[in-house]
């Protein structure tokens, strides 16, 4: 199939293709091209230019033109962490934090990822695809084109395997890219409640192996946070989980300064996510690392946590990257619009960073930056049209509407 898009007003994040990420004093700068055209082949960006050097076209057979006046086009959102294949929902709990319960004490007593852990248990591979393909279409268009999807609510091997299994379907029916993280450290089941070794032994030993035998993972993520995993157990899951050809991720500092971004950095994670309660030193170790450190500002938003020292971390040099974090019990959104609208409002992220973080800066925390991310020639065909909109800053000002209008994934109108 080939697309023509012309006579777009913005065509934004425009590159050759070159750059990875983007760090520091240049994630200020959002390269455009205004008054332009994007030619699509197959499922790759072939050429772009200003309509004053539109191409001739002789062959007009199989090209479908849309015509995008006062319309932005951007490279498709990428989520670079979500957890969205669930069981259930946990809108009690988001009353219980109303009437002034902490997702701490939730979680004390069996609520939060262990209420998650059960309800998953009793619902079917079949429920649980349909459910996810569900979300992953309402993100779809809402501009998503790349997701990670994460384990973690499952914490036996029966279970793990079962979310990772459902993953890999979703690869086969979504348009989506997906990649599938492994996250069995994201809680101590109560079975294994006083006796947590035994709990990390069965990861190391019985969970990781199987994972790796059924090729169902490219990552493994650990929640290194005070009453979940230390730092130095972080160290040993992910160490053991490399052994198995998985890359390194890591739930860091959220809720405490808990050594999480110490850990993903020794282990060379390609991100470290959250990041609350970062602090300099940690900040000073993620500039000198090729570690992505991310923000999720909908479950910041969500539980009412203190925010990550965002300018802080951009004026000191760091490339910054915005996921959605898009779960049943501390984010039950994946819009990725809204994220970009969060990281202006509350971080004071200028509009150009928060497109910067949520396009080719995720992209690199799913480790697809090179084909994901930008509008460059022989990148993946992964874009989407907006609404008629005055310029790109329309998007996070607008909050509360959804201005994507055409949705383009691997070069296909969705």
């Amino acid at each position: 199939m080939r697309i023509l898009i012309k006579n777009i007003k913005t065509l934004v994040q425009v590159d050759d293709g070159s750059r990875l990420k983007v760090s520091g004093s240049q994630m200020k700068v959002l390269p455009c091209l205004h008054d332009a055209w994007l030619a699509i082949e197959e499922d790759i960006i072939i050429d772009y230019g200003p309509m004053s050097e539109f191409p001739g076209i002789s062959d007009w057979n199989n090209l479908t033109v849309i015509d995008a006046a006062g319309k932005c086009v951007f490279p498709s959102w990428c989520d670079s962490h979500t957890h969205i294949v669930y069981a259930g929902s946990r809108e009690s709990e988001f009353s219980d934090r109303i009437n002034g319960i902490s997702y701490e004490q939730i979680a004390e007593n069996g609520g939060g990822i262990l209420n998650s852990a059960l309800l998953l248990k009793t619902t079917s591979e079949e429920e649980l695809v349909q459910s996810s393909m569900f979300r992953l279409k309402e993100m779809m268009f809402q501009g998503t084109g790349a997701v990670e999807i994460k384990s973690g609510y499952g914490l036996t091997l029966e279970s793990e395997l079962k979310i990772l299994r459902v993953i890999k379907k979703l690869k086969e029916l979504s348009p989506l890219t997906i990649k599938a993280t492994f996250l069995g450290a994201h809680a101590i089941p109560s079975a294994y409640k006083g006796n947590k070794n035994k709990y990390i032994d069965l990861i190391i030993e019985e969970m990781l192996p199987a994972i790796a035998g059924e090729k169902l993972a490219e990552y493994c993520d650990v929640f290194c946070e005070k009453n979940y995993f230390t730092r130095e157990e972080t160290i040993k899951i992910l160490e053991a989980a490399q052994k198995h050809g998985l890359k390194s991720k890591v739930h860091a500092e959220q809720m405490s300064n808990s050594g999480g971004v110490e850990a993903g950095v020794l282990c060379h994670a390609i991100s470290v996510d959250h990041l609350e309660y970062i602090g300099i030193k940690e900040i000073e170790l993620l500039r000198k690392s090729d570690t992505m450190a991310t923000i999720l500002p909908g479950a910041q938003f969500f539980l009412q946590l203190p925010q990550a020292p965002v300018r802080k971390m951009i004026d000191s040099g760091l490339a910054l990257a915005v996921a959605s974090d898009y779960n049943p019990g501390s984010c039950p959104s994946g819009n990725m619009n809204l994220m970009l609208a969060l990281s202006c409002i509350l971080y004071k992220m200028k509009p150009e960073e928060a497109i910067n973080a949520a396009t080719l800066n995720t992209a690199y925390a799913m480790d697809i930056s090179s084909s994901h991310g930008s509008i460059a020639i022989g990148k993946k065909a992964n874009v989407f049209i907006t609404k008629e909109i005055p310029s790109y800053s329309f998007l996070p000002y607008s909050f509360g509407s959804n201005l994507v209008e055409t949705v383009i994934l691997n070069g296909i109108i969705q």
